[in-house]
């Protein structure tokens, strides 16, 4: 089998890399990215990487024409960008995939999409996949990631989506980081009461449930697959393990909700008319940080078999370990 790994160069796309060479019947893995991270280059002799822009048809149909497999895990995941950027990223980097997949027979199809889909701004509890979705999304990764969901949806392409949620893990340049920075800054406060909870997915998990995706069954094809921990648990005891393992004090400082959502959305107003740069905050990780959201994984462990192997505590380890390291 050969396989073709989009985003292969960064955090979740290394891992797959890594987890997918150890199969027997995988020979070769082409390993695509923009550019390459020394530290998450994966040394094995049935890797080849390829450096490329998905947005160039050429591009993506010289290394999917070799392939059996897709796994398409780039993504722009920025929590701001311009519509543009985001519609480029991830619909028409997906449409190039999916034409040059229907072109050149490619037997399987696995997309790494979001639960960010869900989110209306309320408090959700066990979401599942068959739940209707908000009229309005809650941001542009969200709106562009569902339009990548119904081109392959509408596609004939034999696929599994997975929506896996808040990935953390060694390797981990997103979630985690941003919030050590804001502590370092001392801006990272309790927003809400602090005991809201919500799911978070190991990065070993997320790869596990890929492969399963690529190893699926006829019944478990054509849909979209929850991914976590499948152990919800409040969002600010994890933020706080994490610090007070890399040697910090815990956060105990609280914001009320709506404070903080209006600070949220003024700081989005001043980046959008006068900054053009990334808002400190914005409404959606205001509501991130204080919302209880869990979901529901039944039909993954039905129909995909899948059974988290990594616990959040073994995650949230692995993560201190490594974060240390590379602050050495």
């Amino acid at each position: 089998m050969k396989v073709l790994i989009t985003g292969a160069t960064g955090f979740l796309g290394s891992k797959t890399v890594e987890k997918i060479v150890e199969l027997p019947e995988v020979t070769h893995v082409i390993a695509t990215g923009r550019t390459m991270r020394e530290a998450r280059r994966v040394d094995s002799t049935k890797v080849e990487y390829k450096l490329g822009d998905l947005a160039s048809r050429e591009f993506v149909n010289s290394i999917v024409k070799d392939v059996d497999v897709v796994v398409n895990t780039a993504a722009l995941s920025s929590p701001w960008g311009t519509e543009e950027q985001y519609r480029t990223a991830n619909v028409l980097t997906q449409k190039n995939l999916i034409e040059a997949s229907e072109k050149h027979g490619i037997e399987r199809f696995v997309f790494v999409s979001t639960p960010g889909l869900y989110h209306n701004g309320d408090d959700r509890f066990l979401v599942k996949e068959s739940e209707p979705l908000p009229e309005k999304f809650a941001n542009q990764y969200a709106a562009t990631k569902r339009e990548a969901e119904i081109l392959l949806e509408t596609s004939g392409l034999s696929f599994v989506t997975i929506r896996p949620r808040a990935i953390i893990g060694a390797g981990d340049t997103t979630i985690m980081p941003r919030l050590i920075k804001a502590d370092e800054e001392g801006k990272l406060k309790i927003v809400g009461d602090g005991e809201n909870k919500l799911d978070l997915t190991s990065v070993e998990n997320v790869a596990y449930a890929i492969i399963l995706g690529i190893k699926a069954n006829k019944e478990a094809l054509g849909r979209a697959y929850n991914i976590t921990n499948g152990e919800p648990l409040k969002l600010w005891w994890a933020i706080n393990t994490v610090l007070v393992g890399l040697g910090r004090k815990k956060v105990e400082k609280k914001v009320g909700y709506r404070l903080a959502y209006l600070g949220g959305g003024l700081m989005e107003l001043v980046s959008k008319l006068i900054t053009k740069k990334e808002p400190p905050i914005t409404r959606f990780s205001i509501d991130v940080l204080a919302k209880n959201f869990t979901l529901d994984i039944s039909d993954a462990r039905r129909l995909l078999n899948y059974t988290p192997n990594m616990t959040t505590q073994e995650s949230i380890d692995q993560f201190v370990k490594w974060y240390s390291e590379q602050e050495g």
